[in-house]
């Protein structure tokens, strides 16, 4: 993003800002040295920091601000507004934070400083693992390294990942990086490089084969072993694999990793038209990504309508959004047979294409964990501490079903809910027995149209909509016994982060007041 290009407000190291334009509470924009800035009154205090989300540059002048902290409209990331520091992801990188002056009743900003100390919660060093072994270089695994070195540890810390690259930007594979709007330096989470400066040791292209808890050691299919006294699993999921006549070929593509992104990115270079199998919110990505890219796409689902058991009617007006783009929907059916040029499907019909994206789910990599004894029934079993029963062993991301309160349990499968359970079992692993509280979260793009969706509601049994989805401006409620568990948007985005913070506030009465306000 050119800052450059988009600076707004006063400037505010010549001119500032009025006391009065800080009585609201909320953000206040401005620049400085060429670079937007925003300013929040704290109390007596004023503080100002960054004015773009670390992440992707969201606009944080349109964030909510609580407490000391301010969340970006666009992912939910949140920043220390004393600080600057990211303190909950996706935002990986802090934000500049500026010195503040008063003077005859305006607000100037003076120049950059250095953040504050951190506040580190307290550990008992002679407690504390020596030995961090984290598997998984996913969302999960990724940030908790990073959180274990930011918290201060110092120990021996291993980072096992099965595929050959860095820890990535997974959501970016199915959308603009798909797409060809993003360039693949933006995928790398973090590089090689950074990895080895904080001693992090890295092993790519490597799986965990066996664990023996009471030994503690991993052993790893490179043939190495790997002592431990803190274990964190974050293995992710698998896509399913479907096993009907020619899904074997060569043509017949799957998306988790960089490398399968890349392969599908080779494959559209010379292709006219593509056949994406499941309507699901990975399988509508790729068939917009294909679209940008002027394939014809032809989308093969068993549903009545994409997304229908998660989005209910608002599937309708996805379907809609794709057709309106030239995607063709056969709702309905099922995949028969792949060949070398078609897909066959269950109804006798045939459909020409050049290559073939299955999207219908993943499942936890989970074998190995239960091999070793560690529970596991639909995921890995954790408490609210993300811990698994075997001590000192943790789970998070996607393999992890843990705890909530009143003998309930969810696995999720989003990209930021993963990443901040891995900054949560860091924190657990070096004793600070944080319960995982965070609201569920993800978005998803198609086209030009942002779908943002707070909290999890399993079984609803009742959609609210307000506003309108033809103007793409709406908060789309799902409840459950009259309760509302999860809230959607589209064009909403400071009310996707209103209904977050009042979730875990447990404040229905705000969560009511974004349907009728």
């Amino acid at each position: 993003m050119d800052e450059q290009a988009d600076l707004k407000g006063p400037d505010l190291e010549q001119d500032g800002l009025s006391e009065a334009a800080l009585s609201g509470g909320g953000p206040a924009e401005g620049h400085a040295a060429g670079e937007g800035v925003i300013v929040v009154r704290r109390g007596s205090e004023a503080v100002a920091i960054g004015a773009y989300c670390s992440h992707y540059g969201g606009p944080l002048a349109k964030g909510v601000v609580t407490g000391d902290f301010i969340r970006c409209p666009w992912h939910h990331a949140c920043f220390d507004l004393r600080s600057g520091e990211a303190v909950a992801a996706p935002a990986l990188n802090p934000v500049a934070c500026w010195k503040v002056e008063r003077r005859a009743g305006r607000v100037f900003v003076a120049g950059k400083v250095g953040a504050p100390p951190r506040k580190r919660l307290p550990f008992a060093a002679p407690a504390a693992p020596r030995r961090v072994v984290v598997v998984g270089a996913g969302a999960a695994g990724a940030c908790a390294v990073e959180s274990l070195r930011r918290e201060g540890y110092d120990g021996d810390l291993a980072l096992i990942g099965r595929d050959e690259s860095v820890p990535v930007d997974r959501p970016n594979l199915s959308k603009d990086y798909l797409a060809g709007t993003a360039p693949e330096e933006w995928i790398p989470l973090r590089s090689k490089e950074f990895y080895a400066e904080h001693q992090v040791d890295l092993e790519l292209g490597v799986a965990a084969k066996t664990i023996d808890t009471r030994a503690k050691i991993v052993q790893l299919s490179n043939g190495r072993t790997l002592a431990y006294d803190a274990l964190l699993l974050a293995t992710g999921a698998d896509p399913v694999r479907l096993s009907i006549p020619g899904a074997d070929r060569d043509h017949v593509m799957y998306l988790r990793s960089l490398r399968d992104s890349r392969a599908i990115i080779a494959r559209a270079s010379d292709a006219k038209r593509a056949v994406v199998v499941g309507a699901s919110f990975i399988g509508l990505e790729v068939a917009a990504s294909l679209r940008a890219r002027g394939l014809e796409v032809d989308v093969v689902a068993p549903d009545a309508e994409p997304l229908g058991a998660v989005l209910g009617e608002v599937g309708a007006f996805v379907r809609t959004l794709h057709e309106s783009k030239g995607v063709r929907f056969h709702l309905g059916r099922r995949p028969a047979a792949f060949g070398a040029d078609h897909v066959a499907l269950d109804d006798g019909s045939r459909l020409e294409c050049d290559f073939v994206v299955v999207g219908v789910g993943v499942q936890p990599v989970v074998d190995f964990v239960q091999a070793a004894g560690i529970a596991v029934d639909g995921g890995v079993l954790t408490d609210e501490y993300l811990e698994t029963n075997a001590r000192g062993v943790f789970a998070a991301g996607d393999i992890a079903r843990y705890a909530t309160g009143a003998g309930k349990r969810r696995r999720i499968e989003h990209w930021v809910h993963a990443e901040r359970q891995g900054q949560v079992a860091a924190q657990n692993i070096l004793g600070q027995r944080r319960k995982f509280s965070y609201v569920p979260f993800f978005w998803s793009v198609h086209y030009d149209v942002t779908i943002n969706y707070v909290g999890h509601a399993e079984n609803w049994d009742r959609v609210q909509i307000a506003g309108s989805l033809m103007n793409r401006d709406a908060a789309i409620a799902y409840r459950e016994m009259g309760a509302i568990a999860a809230i959607a948007t589209i064009g909403r985005d400071r009310a996707s982060l209103i209904a977050e913070e009042a979730m875990e506030r447990g404040d229905s009465q705000t969560l009511e007041a974004l349907l009728t306000g």
